[in-house]
């Protein structure tokens, strides 16, 4: 018998998906007959899929990326509105979010934060995935936050996250000298049954939307006494070791409300090359003050980075540090590493050089005032302006030439009044002034990674991986019903993607395609193995521009440090051999902050709207699932929910490729990107959540149905208690 070929990669991906058991080169080689030298040629296949994201190795085992194995460890996390059991893998290792899974055959009978082994498969109308349990490997009480409430003598526990739908039960006697609205923390026994293990405090008090973020991330807000003492022994640095710079004029460009100032720019025209710039830029030396392994090092590496909510920062130094010996003080000396770049005409970098330096700050400007005197207005600094802005639109000729991915999606920033609640939310103008700032940064980012690779010395890398392919053939098949294609799918750069964007500008569709664009990109992280920065268009990249706020740049600079002889606190073997340790530890910590900075201002803009339940407003359909749809409003970007069962008489039809809810009798269509009316029908201040209905939809198109099962049956219209959940 002839030896059959190895077998393509839709077929694996089919057998893959459709094998009940174990799947490895092994079944695949004897399902499709492979023998001999094909085996090694299968190998080689199933390398360049898992490389190329179709299909993820557990062990031995293969699945496709995101996809449960057959019997999966899982931990207890919720319920459905049906009263069921939801639970997630405990260890979870891709981009997608860790699936939900709803558990059946409960026998034997699992609690909340309980550990079990579920046999998974899926629901053959919705796709959901569900568990039957095997066996409970742990029974644990899960901690949670909640905040007591009283209704007469009841008291009640009502959860403070959007996915936790319950609330809980406790004895009276064990809550009596606990006030209203006070926030707990608790752990669930059997059933709806908690005790509350810690008392946090009044929720009505101010900053104390944020402190729930804070408690449910665990995220260190209180610096042990140890690293304050270490922080107030520091002394400033002098001219010891370092070059003086203080003469040169150097200017600080931030938000105005900033505390720590990081950086400062200077520019001047390069008299040995017509048409090029030099352009310096200081950073603060964090690494003279926070050494390796001293107790402000073991705190800024728990803490990762600073985390910025609307009302308050919880810094990664302690305010000693932080706001006065390494924040670049307008007039003040201080300590900083330094880069000074040289760069053509044409925007591209010749050379550069870092230095140790004692510098100060000519002067404090703001974005705005930076702007203003750019633009003509009087100022003493207008010629220092002049010359960044001259270096600046050198540089975007670089940039250009680069072609980095160039995504448009204002950021809304809440503004807030003296007593801690929401006044107003803005989108702050995008100006010059803070496009020349970011390029200034990503130049003396890439020199640090340059310099310290040219010296053999390793680094953490700050990485962007390019999309996965099956991402890329989702974003495809959405583009496709936009009458838009994406040229290639394999070795796609982000050129590519702005040729579609540039398509879509000033048109109806332009927010949502750049929001497409956006989730279908890799999520940035760090670590010491470079790939690249996919979205910057750079083969290396490493964040040295913000030690203050971030532990990634203090490594970095301690890299350059070792790496150009510029003292003694430069990295040492042990961190070397921490550095992909390291690297897991903050990028973790950077993805905890971004949660926590999201939910504390969703939860503040509940707050404020929950005065406003019963009325309307105009916003976008921002997202699509089989249960409903996510609603953006216009004017506060608050996201909202509309339930599936709201949205007709009628089965909805899920269109996972078009983003969309379709009607099966009728064709009505609910896409993602449509203008809607909804009205605001309940507000939850303490776990963020708003639901919305629709009153008004203007679709963009009716789509072709396409015989998919339907989602669910929408039902009949019900009033709906403005009760928390």
């Amino acid at each position: 018998m002839s030896k059959a070929p190895v077998p393509t990669r839709d077929e694996i991906l089919r057998f893959v998906a459709d094998s009940p058991g174990r799947v490895g080169k092994r079944e695949i080689a004897k399902a499709f007959n492979v023998k001999g030298a094909g085996r090694v040629e299968l190998k080689a296949l199933l390398a360049d899929m898992a490389e190329e994201g179709l299909i993820a190795k557990a062990g031995k085992r293969l699945s496709r990326p995101g996809e449960l194995p057959r019997v999966a460890l899982l931990s207890v996390t919720g319920r459905t509105g049906d009263g069921d059991l939801i639970a997630e893998p405990t260890s979870w290792e891709h981009d997608e979010p860790r699936p939900k899974v709803v558990l059946i055959g409960t026998k034997p009978a699992p609690g909340m934060g309980d550990r079990l082994l579920a046999r998974i498969s899926y629901d053959e109308d919705d796709g959901r995935p569900v568990g039957k349990v095997i066996k409970v490997i742990e029974r644990r009480p899960a901690s949670t936050l909640a905040v007591l409430e009283r209704f007469g003598d009841k008291p009640q526990l009502s959860p403070t996250t959007k996915k936790e739908r319950d609330t809980y039960f406790v004895h009276p006697d064990a809550v009596k000298d606990i006030p209203n609205d006070t926030l707990v923390r608790i752990e669930v026994d059997r059933g709806r049954s908690a005790r509350i293990v810690e008392v946090i405090g009044p929720v009505g008090s101010e900053q104390a939307v944020s402190l729930l973020a804070i408690h449910a991330h665990g995220i260190p807000n209180q610096f042990p006494e140890r690293v304050l003492a270490a922080a107030a022994a520091a002394e400033p640095a002098n001219l010891e070791g370092r070059e003086d710079w203080r003469d040169i004029p150097f200017l600080t460009i931030d938000p105005a409300d900033a505390k720590d100032h990081d950086d400062a720019v200077f520019a001047e025209p390069d008299p040995h090359n017509e048409g090029g710039h030099v352009v310096t830029v200081a950073i603060a030396d964090v690494a003279y003050y926070v050494t390796a392994g001293s107790p402000m090092d073991t705190e800024a590496r728990l803490r990762g980075n600073s985390t910025y909510f609307p009302d308050r920062v919880v810094p990664m130094l302690p305010e000693r540090i932080s706001n006065d010996l390494c924040s670049l003080r307008e007039g003040e000396v201080r300590p900083a590493m330094a880069v000074r770049m040289v760069f053509a005409g044409d925007g591209r970098k010749q050379r550069h050089s870092f230095h140790r330096v004692l510098m100060r700050s000519e002067r404090r400007l703001a974005y705005q005032e930076a702007q203003k005197i750019a633009e003509g207005q009087p100022s003493d600094v207008a010629p220092l302006i002049e010359n960044l802005w001259a270096a600046y639109r050198c540089l975007m000729k670089g940039r250009d030439a680069r072609d980095p991915l160039e995504l448009d999606l204002p950021e809304r920033k809440i503004l807030l009044t003296p007593d801690g609640q929401v006044d107003r939310v803005i989108v702050p103008e995008r100006l010059d002034a803070h496009k020349l700032i970011e390029e200034f940064m990503i130049q003396s980012n890439v020199a640090a990674a340059e310099t310290c690779e040219k010296a053999g010395i390793p680094l953490l890398y700050r990485i962007h991986d390019q999309p996965s392919l099956e991402k890329i053939d989702l974003l495809k098949e959405f583009l496709a019903t936009l009458e838009l294609k994406l040229a290639r799918a394999v070795g796609v750069r982000p050129s590519d993607f702005n040729g579609i964007l540039a398509k879509v500008a000033g048109t109806q569709n332009a927010q949502l395609v750049n929001e497409v664009i956006l989730r279908s990109q890799a999520q940035a992280e760090y670590a010491p193995d470079n790939i690249g920065h996919f979205g910057l268009s750079l083969r290396r990249y490493a964040h040295f521009t913000s030690p203050i706020r971030r532990y990634a740049d203090l490594v970095v600079h301690r890299a350059l440090i070792r790496a150009e002889g510029l003292g003694k606190d430069g990295l040492t073997d042990e961190a070397i051999e921490e550095l992909g340790q390291i690297g897991t530890e903050i990028s973790q910590t950077e993805r905890r902050s971004m949660v926590a900075e999201r939910e504390t201002t969703d939860r503040l803009i509940a707050q404020w709207l929950v005065d406003k339940v019963g009325a309307t407003f105009e916003g976008r359909i921002g997202g699509v699932t089989k249960a409903g749809l996510f609603v953006k409003l216009n004017d506060t970007g608050a996201d909202g929910f509309v339930p599936i069962s709201t949205l007709g008489n009628e089965f909805m039809i899920y269109d996972e490729a078009a983003q969309a809810l379709i009607g099966e009798a009728t064709g009505t269509t609910f896409r993602l990107g449509d203008d809607v009316t909804v009205r605001l029908m309940e507000a939850a201040p303490f776990s963020g959540a708003l639901r919305f209905d629709v009153i008004d939809h203007q679709p963009t198109a009716k789509l072709q149905r396409k015989g998919r099962r339907p989602a669910r049956p929408a039902r009949d219209r019900r009033p709906v208690r403005r009760g928390r959940r």
